[in-house]
């Protein structure tokens, strides 16, 4: 057993020397550093270093804004080559830490924009709201609210006294965000109270969380009696400074935001980013943020903090977005639209100013469905960010097999999400539930989990260790490593790795060696259904033929035609589902036959032997 496991962890090593090791390459942009100096250094000495970096390096040290005097927040302008001057210069004394300020952006597509431009009101519309269907015109558009059961949601509440702040291009308030309730935010790109929005994208997120509906006009939003506080970071162009996010944040957690939604994103890990969304998570605060639209196998930042919560995109039919990223990091999937079916609210056009109603597509498109649904879950009852992202996880819609992890714990259903909320407190004794009840292992650190059915696979390796003992009945032979690895192998192989999704790493490795011998056929290309060339006799025929000869390897090959016995056996029991095949009495069949096969080909192999000398 011993010698198993050494060769599965050397295994485990090649798989990762394989690797294409581009998240070291994973780097963000910047323009600009930050300085975080101790908060505990007196003002003078401060002073004095700030003057002395000045003339050393021909900078201008800033205050990032009026919020970042308690933190001692400095900004340089600067490249790779001044931080690297800067980290060597012996400031670390005087500092927290050093670090590039990211420039981060919308994750959005390109033709993304309008489906509509109209923004006049519908007077001849009924204005008699109902609990049925809302009597905002252009709701039999909203495909994405229907999809998420937002009616039932709302005959128990909508959002009534929650604070979702938006931290984004800002918020313009358009008419049909007339009756929408506003707290005062912050514009922290320009340094000023008011954070009118000159891009657009933040007016069409504030709209999906609380558009003003039963209105008469216009669209509906997901929690439309809840409070916007808009917070602009990101400028005309629609980038903004990791420094200005991090502040936001903070300024957000400070000023009464019970939910936080940032659609947006980039690359680069930052310290004073971390700090802000744990200071934030720890007052109470549930942080919402876009995955990417890079159809990449990780989360962007700041979606892929632990403390946040990652939201994928699906469209109109439930399938992944063709953008969206999947993978290491998403928690939740939600509506994000695509070229078939855009997300649509009012928002501006950036040209002219004026209100439109626009179609968006986009994980900055899903991440506020999430936020607002989560509104509505804190409305209900729930309090306790880690409670909240329980009650959204378990109460979405499983999909059965999603062994790339786009979907996370599934699609967001806010009606089932606000009956759960409704029931009390989330115990820990119902989250170990709904683990026992799916099946599903999810390590959440900077591994993050996809999905296992565990009772199949340990049915396979019990199995074939059960089909070798009888066989040891007929002939002796000793107990060795080739054939115990050759019995897990073919079985179940080491199936606990399908479920390591780490950033920035491609997933196959991992797929490969943690699928059996059957399940090679289809794992790259990550189908469900086995290939009947693989989940068949012929891969073990060939081990047999070429091992036979070799006294000690022969038995890697035995034990890899009784493990592939006991998975194509328990398949056609469990889940008999095969390429071309289907998943009938055919599949059934074949499945069935073939480990008969396998296990009459191990007998034949091992017919004759004695007791082997290890």
């Amino acid at each position: 057993m011993r010698k198993v496991l050494l060769l599965s962890l050397f295994v485990l090593g090649l798989g990762f020397a394989l690797f294409n090791f581009k998240g070291l390459a994973h780097q963000g942009k910047f323009d600009s550093i930050v300085l975080d100096f101790r908060e505990d250094i007196p003002a003078a000495q401060l002073t004095e270093q700030l003057e002395e970096i000045a003339q050393k390096y021909n900078v201008d040290p800033h205050l990032n804004s009026l919020f970042s005097v308690a933190d001692n927040i400095y900004i340089v302008e600067g490249d790779k080559q001044l931080l690297k001057a800067l980290k060597n210069s012996g400031l670390s004394k005087q500092t927290e830490y050093i670090e590039p300020n990211y420039l981060y952006r919308l994750p959005e597509p390109p033709e993304h924009n309008c489906s509509d431009s109209s923004s006049e009101p519908y007077s001849d519309y009924p204005t008699n709201p109902t609990f049925i269907s809302p009597n905002d015109p252009y709701y039999s558009q909203q495909w994405n609210l229907r999809s998420i059961n937002i009616e039932s949601a709302w005959e128990e509440t909508k959002g009534s006294g929650i604070t979702v702040a938006v931290i984004d291009t800002g918020v313009t308030n358009v008419p049909d965000l007339k009756d929408t309730k506003f707290v005062k935010g912050y514009d922290f790109v320009n340094d000023r109270v008011e954070a009118k929005d000159d891009f657009g994208h933040g007016t069409h997120v504030a709209g999906t969380i609380a558009q003003t509906t039963n209105n008469g006009y216009g669209v509906a939003g997901i929690a439309y009696e809840a409070n916007i506080m808009p917070i602009k970071v990101l400028s005309s162009s629609g980038g903004g400074t990791v420094a200005d996010i991090a502040e936001a944040i903070r300024f957000a957690a400070d000023n009464g935001a019970d939910v936080i939604n940032l659609s947006l994103g980039g690359a680069g890990e930052s310290k004073l980013m971390a700090e802000a969304i744990n200071y934030a998570y720890d007052k109470g605060v549930v942080i919402v943020a876009a995955a990417g639209n890079s159809n990449q196998n990780a989360s962007s930042y700041p979606a892929r903090y632990p403390k946040v919560i990652s939201v994928s995109a699906i469209d109109a039919s439930g399938i992944k977005a063709p953008y969206s990223n999947f993978g290491a990091g998403v928690d939740i999937s939600a509506p994000g639209g695509s070229e078939a079916g855009k997300i649509l609210q009012e928002t501006i056009n950036p040209n002219t100013g004026q209100p439109t109603f626009a179609g968006y597509q986009g994980t900055s498109m899903a991440a506020p469905h999430v936020a607002a649904v989560a509104a509505l879950v804190k409305a209900s009852g729930v309090n306790e960010p880690a409670e909240i992202l329980s009650v959204l996880k378990q109460s979405t819609r499983r999909i059965e097999k999603d062994p790339l992890n786009h979907f996370g714990a599934g699609h967001l259903d806010a009606a089932a999400a606000v009956k759960l909320a409704l029931r009390g407190q989330i115990t820990f004794r119902d989250f170990f539930h709904w683990l026992r009840d799916n099946g599903y292992l999810n390590p959440r650190f900077w591994i993050d989990g996809g999905t296992i059915a565990l009772l199949p696979k340990v049915a396979m390796v019990l199995g074939s260790y059960l089909l070798a003992w009888l066989l040891r009945n007929y002939f002796p032979f000793g107990w060795n490593w080739p054939l115990s690895f050759g019995l897990v192998a073919g079985s179940s192989g080491l199936f606990f790795l399908q479920s390591f999704y780490i950033f920035d790493l491609p997933q196959w490795p991992f797929r490969v060696m943690g699928s059996s011998i059957p399940e090679l056929g289809n794992t790259i290309q990550a189908s469900s259904a086995l290939n009947p060339i693989f989940a068949s006799v012929l891969i073990p025929l060939g081990l047999i033929v070429l091992l036979l000869g070799h006294s000690k390897w022969k038995w890697l090959a035995i034990g890899s035609a009784l493990g592939v016995a006991s998975c194509l056996a328990v398949s056609a029991v469990a889940s008999p589902s095969l390429l071309w095949l289907g998943s009938g009495i055919f599949a059934r069949g074949f499945l069935l036959t073939n480990a008969l096969l396998c296990f009459g080909l191990a007998y034949l192999a091992s017919k004759g032997e004695g007791q082997l000398i290890s």
